[in-house]
């Protein structure tokens, strides 16, 4: 007990008032930092999971909202958002290499264009038409002093000749049109919109 008539001193003398002697002696320890929580009842219903966040376009109608084609590689790519929809073995024109300039020279264009509008009335198999071509087009064919030509589509195999399916692929043969299967247009018919971009790459 000698130390409490010490700590009973030091309060008197710094002039601080102190508890009595009991109820000094029957404080109680220092609170826990945390209690734990109290145990779930097996009725109880589980805590809801706390909500994630999702980029847009997962959550999204899986539809296209780009298309890119890399003519190098003959594949027509559907894109929504970075998620790759589709990807399609595609014939190009009889002059592969290159951009498109003037009228007649078989080439299919390169650059950033626009699936601008649809047509059942073509000679193919369903067509997509692409906004080729643009001011900038416009400006090289006039330089050369050739029309730019236009016309520029992404269709379906002639009418009556869609038996010939992927194997018309072993060559380019369009007049710088971009060419699919019949099945492959029917499924592009209904994964995009019209005025969806397409990127046309070398």
């Amino acid at each position: 007990m000698r130390w409490l008539h010490g700590v009973f001193a030091l309060g008197l003398a710094l002039g601080v008032a102190l508890p009595p002697t009991g109820a000094l002696a029957e404080a109680p320890g220092p609170a826990p930092l945390s209690a734990p929580p109290p145990a779930r009842q097996a009725d109880e219903p589980a805590p809801a999971p706390l909500p994630e966040t999702r980029p847009a376009w997962l959550d999204a109608p899986r539809r296209g909202d780009r298309v890119v084609l890399v003519k190098s590689a003959r594949r027509l790519h559907v894109f929504r958002g970075p998620l790759l929809l589709r990807s399609y073995r595609v014939a190009l024109g009889f002059e592969p290499e290159g951009p498109k300039r003037v009228q007649g020279d078989g080439r299919t264009p390169e650059g950033r264009y626009t699936l601008d509008w649809r047509s059942l009335e073509s000679r193919y198999h369903r067509a997509f038409h692409v906004s080729y071509p643009n001011a900038r087009d416009r400006a090289r064919a006039r330089s050369l002093g050739r029309p730019p030509g236009g016309d520029i589509m992404v269709h379906g195999l002639p009418k009556g000749l869609g038996d010939i399916g992927p194997d018309h692929t072993t060559a380019d043969w369009t007049n710088g049109c971009i060419a699919l299967t019949n099945e492959q247009m029917d499924d592009l018919w209904t994964l995009i919109d019209d005025g969806t971009p397409i990127d046309i790459l070398p």
